[in-house]
């Protein structure tokens, strides 16, 4: 792990290293309850101002083994950015490579655009800092591309459609009833900003469960389609079906039929600190790591 920064037992305005009085490799420790020097992870969160980025860094705030340490947007408003619980600012730029550079993060965390996420992780696996994505639409191509960097630098990344526990589980029972069910249908709900259809964890959803059976699901197609699309889009016999408004965080439904009985498996997201307890399991373990890790499930042993 790098040097510098500011430890959650130095007081101080700002936690830059590049910013006096507080910047120096002494502020990088903190003190665990046994009266030890523990080090603390530096985060650096891309995509900060946004919804999921402002819960990493509260729930970083909230961790005595963290340290958020820098943000970087699209179109920063403001140099510094104040950490949510008032311990103190950290920078905000909208230059990733500068951004590690002054920062000197442990990890990036990057909740963005499938496009800037890839810039964002290969940037920073170039500088030896590992990579926790959990912005979804990355396409083959572009995990392919954050895998390879990793192979090349050596350098750990953690790359998951859904952080959320509950979501994994969801997964791993659908791969489960997927060996017993000819039919299987997947409802994705989100909030009405969501850029990308179907979501990340549906698409994840569908490749599980087609992996577990080995063969194509059952698609009964519909002899006259009233209205074009109402059957959804559709993968291997998968009919995957996306709504998008106001009032929904996230939930998805995994529909199995058969002759006289469906099964149907389902998650909601009340809230995005859901999310939070994958992030941060993510950032402990990724910075152990010298490899590149798709799903969460990868790192919970399902």
């Amino acid at each position: 792990m790098h040097g510098g920064g500011l430890g959650a037992d130095v007081p101080g305005p700002c936690r830059d290293t590049g910013c006096l009085p507080w910047g120096g490799p002494h502020c990088r420790t903190g003190i665990n309850s046994g009266g030890a020097t523990i080090d603390k992870i530096r985060v650096l969160v891309t995509g900060a101002s946004g919804k999921m980025g402002r819960e990493v860094l509260n729930a970083a705030c909230r961790d005595g083994q963290l340290e958020p340490v820098g943000a970087v947007e699209q179109r920063p408003v403001e140099e510094f950015l104040s950490l949510p619980d008032g311990s103190g600012l950290i920078p905000m730029m909208r230059d990733i490579e500068a951004a590690l550079v002054r920062c000197k993060p442990d990890v990036l965390v990057d909740f963005t655009t499938a496009e800037a996420a890839v810039v964002n992780a290969k940037a920073a696996l170039s500088h030896g800092v590992a990579v926790v994505v959990g912005t979804t639409g990355l396409s083959e191509d572009n995990l392919k591309e954050i895998e390879s960097k990793v192979k090349e630098t050596g350098v750990g990344a953690v790359v998951a459609p859904n952080f959320a526990l509950g979501a994994v589980l969801m997964i791993y029972l659908a791969k489960i009833a997927a060996r017993f069910f000819d039919y299987a249908e997947v409802v994705e709900m989100h909030h009405e900003q969501k850029i990308d259809a179907p979501s990340g964890t549906a698409i994840s959803t569908a490749k599980a469960m087609l992996e577990a059976r080995g063969r194509p699901f059952s698609h009964p197609e519909a002899i006259k389609e009233t209205i074009k699309g109402t059957r959804g889009g559709e993968t291997g016999g998968i009919a995957i079906h996306s709504v998008r408004m106001p009032g929904l965080v996230a939930s998805q439904e995994v529909i199995f039929g058969s002759l006289g009985q469906t099964l149907t498996i389902r998650h909601d997201t009340i809230s995005r600190e859901s999310f939070m307890p994958g992030v941060l399991m993510a950032i402990k373990e990724v910075v152990r790591r010298n490899d590149f890790v798709l799903g969460l499930d990868n790192l919970l042993g399902l």
